[in-house]
């Protein structure tokens, strides 16, 4: 397994502690993940139904250590603590509530007194 560095863009002794223990964090719930999703499709392939259980079972043990880490993110870092303040525990239509937040973001834009942030292009997506 490669080491803690990997993925490092910038020199590690360039990076602040909490950039580094961010980084860390990120990379951990990336492996639960993907480990949530081996077991997952392992569990659909086996055709053993014990093996299959442990199999779900080692998944959700996956899961479980991911949200660990998202509460991590959560309680020290403000853009992850508001993004799961406004999609968590809702339910709105998910698009609905990033369409809002657009919304809502534009319209304190628009009514800003720095001219450099009243310009927009419109709408990029497709309807």
């Amino acid at each position: 397994m490669a080491g803690s560095s990997e993925g490092y863009h910038e020199p590690l002794n360039e990076l602040s502690t909490e950039t580094r223990h961010m980084h860390q964090a990120l990379v951990s719930l990336q492996e639960e993940l993907e480990a949530a999703d081996w077991y997952r499709q392992r569990a659909d392939a086996c055709a053993d139904p014990e093996l299959k259980a442990i199999l779900l079972h080692n998944m959700r043990e996956e899961i479980e250590h991911a949200c660990m880490i998202l509460e991590w993110l959560r309680r020290r870092n403000s853009d992850f603590a508001e993004q799961l303040q406004t999609y968590l525990y809702t339910e709105a239509s998910i698009v609905s509530i990033e369409e809002d937040a657009t919304d809502a973001t534009s319209d304190k834009a628009g009514a800003s007194d720095d001219p450099t942030r009243r310009f927009t292009i419109g709408d990029l997506k497709r309807r």
